[in-house]
């Protein structure tokens, strides 16, 4: 049987299978997006694919702490976007 890897989600704090969570990257350049494929490079984060785990990573700015960058909040609207 396969392992499958699992991912904490920065919103709710829970451990869940890496398929059942989004991951949003920075890049070398600072850009962040979300990364549909999962192997794009750079620094990844795991989020839960609901929009109260996305209002409490908001509200709590773990993505800015995880990313240690400030995030402006067009980020923030276009990963609502996605969501």
């Amino acid at each position: 049987m396969k392992n499958i890897p699992q991912r904490t989600c920065i919103g709710c704090n829970e451990v869940k299978n890496k398929n059942d969570l989004i991951r949003i990257v920075k890049d070398k350049e600072g850009n962040i997006f979300v990364d549909k494929t999962g192997k794009a490079n750079g620094r990844g984060a795991y989020i839960c694919n609901n929009i109260e785990c996305l209002e409490k990573m908001i509200k709590t700015k773990k993505l800015e702490r995880t990313f240690e960058v400030t995030i402006s909040p067009e980020i923030y609207e276009k990963l609502r976007g996605e969501m």
